[in-house]
């Protein structure tokens, strides 16, 4: 059974390779028969030819009965090497003379000659002739010979061979030259076929051949491969579509759910944040409302009300500057001023919470001013988140360590506590916004997570550098806050910045308090009638403009979003009012950021406040109004 190759070509070597053997087998076949027949003949001849020479010579040696001289003609036998055996009879069969050749063993003569004819017997041939003298038939001749037709078969079957492999050679060699031609173009068709399934790349074609009907298999196919590549772009687009659409809309899905989870987080953590200072504040106006306050001590109930206020403040400011800097609405105003003062601020600030939790402070820093181009408020800012983060995640009783160093390129300061530490993952995270180590209910100091990030923040808006670092937890904290320094902030500082005069005593003045809050405007009225000023209050802005024309006031404190009329209106009403022309407008609103401020100074307002407001801030405006008013 033929086991046929899978490729073309193979089957085309093969189908050459077969035929060449068939048909050399066939006419070596014939060949070799031919050569039997014809080595047969030319040997029989042969043989009868030397039997008629023998019976001609040895005719006279049966006549006169002379087997001596018969046997010296057979003896002439030895010259033919293929002559076996040779022997005479006379007519009645005995014999006569004879012949052998002593070194074939097998080449006796036999008693009484075979019949007359061509006796083939294996590799022997034996030809017996009458001798017929006269139409007299006087004796027998035979001779045996060798028949040696399978050891010339033999060697003719070995040429045969080695020809046979030398034409199925030629014929390999020639088939695969010729294949070429035929199935080339077929394997270079599939090989594209291949590649396009394989790459899936439809700009791929099939060459022109030299074969007419390959030619139109080839454009058909090249055709189709590239209305395929059409179709397939087009899918390959609209899938490419659909993909990035699904993709925006898992990222905004899942974004949305982070959002909405950070929201939850933030809202649950800011309630939870305003309420810690809202407890003590409703406690203490309890404590002072009690009839018998007996071992109560006002002052320091006081003193803890005004603790929470502030604290709730800062949580509110540092919201309100997350907010400015995620919308680039906050405005640095620099000035040549002293990083030592507005660490000492900060220390000041936050100084009373690190006694209250029992911590030891140590500074290390230079007693030099150490002067910078910035924000004064703001630096105070950062120095103050810094040092509450590290009293606030410090256990009662640690070390917090503050230590500055300044060279030409700036101003370092490390800030080292022995507090809880922070994890390596959670280092690369610390300054994202809401971010918090523990967010477990069990933590022992809560927060909304924008301390950090706000000075981070603060710092980069002022060129500058905050980095964290932990050996990891219950190890302790260390921020590194950088800051550059400016030649020309030293130069002012070393040609020696004025400090402020003290404010003189205010005097008393006509003051008009309009806020739609009610307990706000009763309050701040309260304040300044202790101050020692003639106040009126209006809780809308119609009631406010009546009085004022009325009242004629010197110093009006005005809320902005109230009934009837607004605070902008109202300052422009006042403004254009030729009584109340000059009158100083302070405008007191719980919008903060920098364009409520520059609205607030197109309506005329000379100051902006933002609630709540502290007592020493209106206490400065009377005084500056007072110094405007005094004599010289």
């Amino acid at each position: 059974m033929i086991v046929w190759p899978q490729s073309l070509q193979g089957r085309v070597i093969l189908v050459v390779l077969l035929a060449t053997f068939v048909a050399l087998a066939v006419a070596m076949t014939a060949l070799g028969i031919y050569d039997a027949r014809t080595y047969r003949q030319a040997l029989t001849t042969d043989l009868s030819t030397q039997a008629e020479i023998l019976a001609r010579t040895n005719v006279p040696a049966l006549m006169f009965n002379d087997p001596k001289a018969a046997n010296e003609s057979l003896a002439l036998m030895h010259d033919r090497a293929d002559i076996l055996s040779a022997a005479l009879y006379r007519p009645n069969g005995e014999l006569f003379a004879r012949y052998s050749r002593p070194d074939v063993p097998d080449a006796a003569v036999r008693a009484a000659p075979e019949r007359v004819g061509v006796h083939i017997d294996g590799d022997r041939i034996s030809l017996v002739k009458p001798i017929v003298e006269q139409h007299e038939r006087v004796g027998t001749v035979m001779l045996r010979a060798r028949y040696g037709l399978g050891e010339r078969l033999s060697n003719y079957l070995v040429i045969l061979v080695a020809v046979m492999l030398a034409s199925l050679c030629v014929a390999f060699l020639v088939s695969s030259f010729l294949q070429a031609r035929i199935t080339m173009p077929i394997q270079l068709f599939t090989g594209v076929v291949r590649r396009v399934m394989k790459q899936r790349d439809f700009s791929l074609r099939v060459a022109q051949t030299d074969t007419r009907e390959l030619d139109v298999l080839v454009d058909a196919f090249n055709d189709m491969l590239a209305e395929v590549g059409r179709q397939t772009e087009a899918l390959a687009a609209s899938n490419q579509s659909l993909h990035n659409e699904t993709l925006e809309r898992r990222g905004a899905e899942n974004a949305l759910r982070v959002a909405d989870r950070h929201k939850d987080e933030f809202l649950a953590t800011l309630a939870h944040e305003l309420r810690n200072p809202l407890a003590p504040l409703f406690n203490g106006v309890a404590l002072l409302k009690m009839p018998a306050r007996a071992g109560v001590e006002p002052d320091k109930i006081l003193d803890m009300m005004q603790r929470q206020v502030r604290q709730m403040i800062r949580l509110i400011d540092d919201l309100l500057d997350v907010s400015r800097i995620a919308t680039n609405k906050l405005v640095l105003r620099t000035a040549p001023m002293d990083l030592m003062a507005a660490l000492h601020a900060a220390l000041e600030t936050v100084g009373p919470y690190i006694r209250e939790r029992g911590h030891v402070l140590e500074l290390v820093a230079p007693q030099a001013p150490i002067a910078l181009q910035a924000d004064a408020t703001r630096v105070v800012q950062i120095f103050a988140n810094l040092l509450h983060n590290a009293a606030k995640f410090t256990a009662p009783g640690g070390r917090i360590v503050v230590r500055v160093e300044h060279d030409a390129d700036g101003a370092t300061t490390t800030i080292t506590d022995s507090g809880i530490g922070i994890e390596a993952p959670m280092l690369a995270r610390v300054f994202g916004l809401f971010e918090q180590a523990d967010r477990s209910l069990e933590r022992p100091q809560a927060g909304l997570g924008v301390g950090l990030s706000l000075a981070r923040r603060l710092a980069e808006l002022h060129d500058g550098t905050l980095d964290a670092r932990s050996a990891g937890r219950g190890h302790g904290s260390t921020f590194v806050l950088h800051l550059p320094a400016l030649a020309a902030a030293s130069a002012a500082l070393e040609a020696g910045v004025p400090l402020p005069e003290a404010s003189p005593p205010a005097m008393p003045q006509r003051v008009l308090v309009v806020d739609d809050n009610e307990d706000f405007a009763s309050s701040l009225a309260a304040i300044l009638r202790e101050l020692g000023n003639d106040v009126r209050v209006a809780n809308d802005g119609a009631d406010g403009l009546a009085q004022a024309l009325d009242f004629v006031p010197g110093v009006a404190f005005l809320d902005i979003g109230m009934p009837k009329i607004n605070g902008y209106d109202l300052a422009i009403a006042l403004r254009d009012a030729p009584a109340c022309a000059h009158c100083v407008l302070v405008a007191v609103t719980g919008w903060g950021q920098l364009k409520d401020r520059e609205d607030a100074r197109g309506a005329g307002f000379d100051h902006h406040l933002v609630k709540p407001v502290e007592a020493k801030e209106v206490t400065a405006i009377l005084a500056a109004v007072g110094s405007a008013a005094r004599p010289r």
